[in-house]
């Protein structure tokens, strides 16, 4: 199939298979062009060989330049939490996350905040939990990738709906009039966690939960955050950084408000 691809066609079979030409690919085209029976057999492979590997050579050098572009990034992104190269978090300065999340939105405007972005974000937040000793690292990337998500599922809101879309909502707690229309209160209430800062989450539950001082039921919060995770699973694409990203963030969400009902609740007999 390679030998007899064009140019364009064989760049195309090499990008999408990228991770086959290891050593072994190359062991057993070697052994082929030892096996030719004609010159002109030997010069094909070898030329396809050559050609194979100038586009290996292309892609890294491109992966390289976008790990380095993803870095760059990340650290224009945590700058403000950095003095003199050491992380410094939690922030002592308030406007520390401000700073953050500004740059973020500046970056996102620019089709910065890709894949490669995230992956590369992924990659040091590992590394920081398997070194182990450096939890400011950790709570940092962490919070870079919360900020991503709350900005990411902000942009949709599914405050509106129809009541046949939320038959598994108890209908008390579901609907209120506002503007003359009708608003999901669970998702409105899931809306302002989102947009709050992680560190006011108890306080946003306390305030919006039945088992506190609100109105919308837990498992009527429950509901809303699992349909908003079948949403990003539709919405984006299988197995990226990106879907782990989001549904990784409202599970957190979840976790979150079932400890604080927990809490709440006080012990169960």
């Amino acid at each position: 199939m390679l030998r007899d691809a064009n140019p364009r066609e064989l760049d195309q079979i090499v990008v999408e298979n990228v991770l086959a030409f290891d050593a072994g690919f190359w062991v057993r085209l070697a052994a082929r062009i030892d096996l030719c029976k004609s010159d002109d057999d030997k010069k094909d492979y070898e030329e396809l060989a050559e050609n194979v590997m100038n586009i290996v050579d292309r892609l890294i050098h491109k992966t390289d330049q976008k790990i380095e572009q993803s870095t760059d990034v990340l650290k224009a992104i945590i700058s403000p939490a950095m003095h003199e190269g050491d992380v410094k978090w939690p922030p002592r300065d308030p406007d520390t996350i401000k700073l953050m999340e500004k740059e973020i939105s500046r970056r996102e405007q620019e089709g910065q905040l890709d894949e490669g972005f995230l992956s590369e974000v992924s990659a040091q937040l590992r590394q920081a939990k398997q070194d182990g000793d450096k939890p400011g690292l950790q709570a940092m990337l962490q919070k870079v990738l919360q900020l991503y998500a709350s900005r990411s599922i902000q942009k949709r809101s599914y405050a509106y709906k129809d009541v046949k879309d939320y038959t598994s909502i108890s209908f008390l707690s579901t609907f209120s009039l506002f503007s003359g229309g009708q608003v999901v209160v669970p998702e409105k209430f899931l809306e302002s966690i989102v947009q709050a800062p992680e560190n006011e989450w108890n306080k946003v539950l306390l305030d919006g939960l039945t088992v506190g001082k609100g109105d919308v039921a837990p498992d009527d919060l429950y509901t809303v955050i699992n349909k908003r995770i079948e949403r990003v699973v539709i919405r984006t694409e299988g197995g990226s950084y990106q879907q782990r990203v989001l549904v990784e963030y409202l599970k957190e969400i979840q976790t979150r408000a079932e400890e604080v009902v927990k809490v709440l609740q006080g012990p169960t007999i």
